[in-house]
């Protein structure tokens, strides 16, 4: 770094949230809340699917007993087959069943994938929601 180049100033919050934003998705952790936020968009594969359950596994704040909260508003298309929503509920997901999970969605077929996860996990607290406030109100009252 050249003398002439400054690092952003570190700030500190009361509350800690790592945000983890280099890449997709983007997420974020909120370890005093026990929160993940995940933010999708575009065209959704289920290998993208499948490496953010892997960076989340492998980050030192995350708990599979956190909730979550999973935007897919902004999502153009989403690149799944039957078989790969199984997977993704069977073996990829990183949630342990008492996880409280919203899904936030704006088209028909973002309800859709939602609506298959949460069929596929029944045993799972999983809401869908139109607008991100709801998501956070129901999450914060679980």
């Amino acid at each position: 770094m050249s003398r002439h180049q400054r690092s952003a100033p570190v700030l500190t919050l009361k509350t800690k949230v790592t945000l983890l934003e280099k890449e997709l998705p983007a997420f974020s952790i909120d370890a005093q809340k026990r929160l993940v936020t995940v933010r999708f968009e575009g065209t959704v594969t289920f290998d993208e699917i499948a490496r953010y359950a892997k960076r989340l596994l492998a980050h030192r704040d995350f708990e599979p007993t956190f909730s979550e909260i999973t935007d897919l508003r902004e999502v153009s298309e989403l690149n799944l087959q039957a078989n790969d929503f199984l997977r993704l509920a069977d073996k990829i997901d990183p949630f342990w069943p008492e996880a409280t999970r919203a899904f936030v969605v704006r088209t028909a077929v973002q309800n859709h994938a939602a609506r298959m996860h949460k069929i596929l996990r029944i045993e799972r607290k999983i809401e869908i929601f139109q607008s991100l406030d709801a998501a956070k109100k129901w999450i914060e009252q679980k």
